[in-house]
């Protein structure tokens, strides 16, 4: 047996949870889903020991499965996930929704990633109605007709807020900035890095999004004037006023099939994305979802906004990190460790920015490349970092 789970903010919760409480539930069923840390805490695969699981992120909650084999990590792009779903029969698919319209159709609220790709293809559909979910436009309904069983719940969203940005990360964020011009049309992730680096935008004027996520800063710079074009994304990820902003006009929400589509993207002139990264290596290749050699996360859409940046007329592909780990290692490399799995080519990355600048990729030669990113690394690592890449270079 096959089943599609929602996740972010429209994952199901109390489905998930009493799944948890009946094991047997899940004797030989293989659950599939968009799972993603931190927001998505469980893992499917522990709820029966004959139970599976497939990921496209590895939770640190998945890890036990993962090593004990019970779970698929698939490396897919986002866009390529969707298509999976598409191809994918699902005995169930487990999702949120808002309660219907007059119509008698559930929006899916602030999470219409993928869930219309499983919905398309499931058997039959499980699903949460929950009261607080607001309704939005963009992504047409889940007929309630569809539904073959409901449960009625009135629970808040998962809230998320990103703290205060550190001396560190503000210097990032202003380097960042500094690269956004008036009329650009933004993609940017989640966490402390990105809301910092919109919070930076403040007094840039028609500013707009074609992202698969936005977070309160998207609000509060649309509010402040800076964002007066559209914005498009797939989920909406922070506090009870941005979901309350998003059941109005200013957000059209779509499936991960428009937001991730190379074509779509690339039609946004002045199109900059921007994503953070673990490390980065003297050749411009971009480490973001491996940790010391283990899987630690999923690439997302990280390659699918990258080379759309490339592609649009006037586009530019940021990558933003801090320049050491705690100060204690350095993450600008001259190699990348064993087993570090590359998510962004050298080919594709135009800028990358950490406290101490930038360093500016796109058409420059391998000398230039490694000279400038060991001018953005800490400068208690430069020394060493120049050295090795000499060693690297009479190799080559």
């Amino acid at each position: 047996m096959r089943v599609f789970v929602q996740g972010l903010a429209g994952e199901p919760a109390p489905i998930l949870q009493a799944l948890a409480a009946a094991p047997e539930a899940s004797r030989g069923v293989t659950y599939s889903g968009a799972l993603v840390p931190p927001v998505n805490r469980r893992d499917p695969a522990a709820f029966h020991p004959q139970a599976r699981a497939e990921a496209f992120f590895l939770t640190p909650e998945m890890r036990p499965s993962f090593e004990a084999g019970r779970i698929d990590f698939l490396p897919m792009n986002y866009s390529a996930i969707y298509r999976h779903f598409e191809s994918q029969a699902f005995d169930l698919a487990l999702i949120q929704v808002a309660p219907p319209d007059e119509e008698g159709n559930c929006s899916l609220g602030i999470a219409t990633d993928f869930a219309p790709a499983a919905l398309g293809r499931a058997k039959r559909v499980l699903a949460e109605v929950n009261r607080r979910m607001p309704r939005t436009r963009g992504v047409a309904g889940v007929p309630l007709s569809r539904i073959d069983c409901a449960i009625e719940t009135d629970r808040p969203l998962p809230e998320f807020e990103f703290g205060k940005a550190n001396a560190e990360t503000r210097a990032i964020a202003g380097h960042v900035a500094g690269l956004i011009e008036d009329g650009a049309c933004l993609q940017i992730g989640i966490g402390q890095l990105p809301a910092a680096i919109l919070s930076a935008l403040g007094d840039r004027r028609r500013l707009s999004m074609h992202t698969g996520m936005i977070v309160d800063q998207v609000r509060d710079l649309a509010l402040a004037g800076a964002m007066s074009g559209p914005i498009l994304t797939g989920v909406a990820l922070g506090t009870r006023a941005l979901y309350d902003w998003c059941a109005g006009p200013a957000v059209t929400f779509a499936t991960t099939a428009v937001t991730h589509d190379l074509r779509r993207i690339a039609a946004n002139p002045g199109f900059v994305s921007i994503n953070g990264a673990l490390a980065v290596d003297l050749f411009g290749q971009v480490v973001s979802e491996s940790l010391r050699g283990r899987q630690a996360s999923g690439i997302g859409g990280f390659a699918d906004f990258q080379r759309g940046a490339r592609l649009a007329p006037g586009g530019r592909s940021i990558v933003a990190l801090p320049a050491t780990a705690g100060g204690k290692a350095s993450r600008i490399v001259a190699r990348h460790e064993p087993g570090a799995v590359v998510s962004g080519a050298r080919v594709d990355v135009d800028l990358v920015a950490t406290e101490h600048g930038v360093a500016r990729l796109a058409g420059a030669s391998l000398e230039a490349r490694a000279e400038r990113l060991i001018a953005i690394a800490a400068p208690q690592f430069r020394d060493e970092l120049a050295a090795q890449w000499r060693e690297i270079r009479s190799r080559l």
